[in-house]
């Protein structure tokens, strides 16, 4: 009678374990995502205050060292393809674009202004989207937000691609911390494959995990253009 109680109660157990899952998964899912907003809004604001000093001798850097504002702002797509205005402090000279259109940033780009390279390998020039968080249109954590124009080519060229657009995009992502910067197809296709790997494995201790990467990035410059 034990041998076959054993293996019945072993079972239950079992089935009893997974229903408690699906109820627990899907709590886990909705208590991240309230609280992933919430966390965003408190680092946004936090940064914004302690990063003030240095965002004020930046301006003044940009100011000393190149004709042109400060800022920086173009059209990006986000959560669900959705167009934002996203800010940057401005590292390349005035109408970079204008002769060629809208192409990637590269190597020794001789579009961007003597201060810019610094800028971008320090992500300095990125501080300014914690605004972006605070309006909503960001989190700190998610694909990098690509221009209309390229979403539309690439979503041709690499399947799933728009699937990246499922979540907010973010300050600093999985990608960002594990792959270069894009130069090429085969690029963008890597780029994607750790989106969607941080979609499908978004929780607190992932963020935590690329928040920590983030900081080894910026010390290293790894992936600046």
């Amino acid at each position: 009678m034990r041998i076959l109680l054993n293996p019945l109660a072993g079972f239950l157990i079992t089935i009893s374990v997974l229903g408690l899952l699906t109820q627990i998964v899907p709590f886990l899912r909705r208590a991240y995502g309230g609280t992933k907003r919430l966390l965003d809004i408190i680092t946004a604001v936090l940064a914004l205050i302690i990063l003030s000093p240095l965002c004020l001798f930046v301006a003044i850097l940009i100011k000393l060292t190149s004709k042109g504002p400060v800022f920086y702002s173009q059209i990006r797509a986000g959560k669900d393809g959705k167009d934002f205005e996203i800010y940057k402090f401005r590292t390349m000279k005035i109408d970079a674009e204008k002769g060629t259109g809208p192409v990637w940033a590269k190597a020794k780009d001789d579009r961007i202004t003597p201060i810019g390279n610094f800028l971008r390998k320090s992500r300095i020039d990125e501080i300014p989207q914690f605004i972006n968080v605070l309006k909503g249109d960001m989190s700190v954590i998610g694909p990098r937000p690509e221009r209309p124009v390229f979403v539309k080519k690439l979503e041709g060229q690499i399947s799933d691609y728009k699937k990246r657009l499922l979540v907010k995009p973010g300050i600093t992502g999985l990608a960002q911390v594990n792959n270069r910067y894009d130069e090429t197809i085969a690029d963008v296709r890597r780029k994607v494959k750790y989106d969607l790997l941080y979609i499908k494995k978004m929780c607190f201790l992932t963020d935590f995990r690329i928040i920590v990467a983030t900081l080894g990035v910026i010390l290293t410059g790894f992936g600046a253009r």
